[in-house]
């Protein structure tokens, strides 16, 4: 037979049980609304998270770092984390933006150099794609838009910040880039010649020596400009492109030379 006693005493325990766990679940609240508290602790968890490529949770956590703590000195250094976090999640736009927001709030920062580098990083890396590469498509032929874009970034920590450490990687990003660059510029020449109009190739030639110097384009370009200025029967500036031509490229002169001689004992 249940007494009293013993219905009053398992209130008494089930009631302390109930409080007990209340009370820990309040301290576990308590504990981790401390560490959102605060903006340090806040972006150590972050950066924990980013160096585990837990991408997405670090991004969670920069963002409200920025929004609740807007103006501390872990809110910025969180911005520089946060266009790298978009940029390895795939997120590009948003890695752009963030790389152009900080740019544009902090104009003289001393790490604008790493804010051009991610822009350059995301426009370098979205050509060409993985298909592709699998089916070694013709990248001359493309309007190379993001590679503009990559160049410009590039170019522009190159030319303001030559002693960031990210220099040396942009520099020779920019000569893959500026070859790509020169031969999708050739190639439209090329369409021009065949269609006659000789001159539009003439200033896609003319764009790639001016731009692009040192890309193995420029030696087509010439041919370009040579062979467009003697359909248009302008000789004379037509030797001076030769002239040019074969003093920057000697052994095209000899590869000429050998081809009509070879020519001439086939015919004789």
């Amino acid at each position: 037979m249940i007494t009293r006693t013993s219905t009053a005493r398992s209130v008494l325990v089930a009631l302390a049980i109930a409080t007990l766990a209340l009370a820990g679940c309040h301290r576990g609240l308590r504990k981790d609304e401390a560490r959102l508290s605060n903006p340090d602790l806040i972006y150590q968890r972050a950066h924990g998270d980013l160096v585990d490529n837990n991408y997405e949770q670090a991004i969670k956590l920069y963002e409200a770092l920025e929004a609740r703590y807007p103006f501390s000195d872990a809110a910025r250094q969180a911005r520089l984390d946060l266009m790298y976090a978009y940029y390895r999640n795939h997120e590009n736009e948003s890695a752009v933006d963030a790389a152009d927001q900080f740019i544009r709030e902090n104009p003289t920062h001393p790490r604008c150099d790493y804010a051009y580098y991610i822009k350059g990083l995301v426009y370098f890396e979205q050509t060409p794609n993985v298909v592709e590469r699998f089916f070694r498509a013709d990248m001359t032929k493309r309007p190379p838009v993001d590679g503009l874009k990559s160049f410009a970034a590039f170019q522009t920590l190159v030319q303001q910040y030559p002693h960031s450490p990210y220099a040396h990687d942009a520099e020779r990003r920019m000569v893959y880039l500026r070859n790509r660059l020169a031969d999708y510029e050739i190639e439209v020449a090329n369409y021009y010649m065949q269609r006659a109009a000789y001159v539009a190739a003439l200033n896609r030639a003319e764009y790639v020596i001016e731009h692009y110097d040192g890309a193995p384009a420029v030696q087509p370009a010439l041919e370009i400009m040579i062979s467009a200025y003697r359909k248009m029967q302008l000789p004379d500036l037509a030797d001076k492109a030769e002239a040019v031509y074969h003093a920057n490229f000697p052994e095209g002169q000899e590869k000429a030379d050998r081809k009509k001689k070879h020519r001439w004992r086939f015919w004789g």
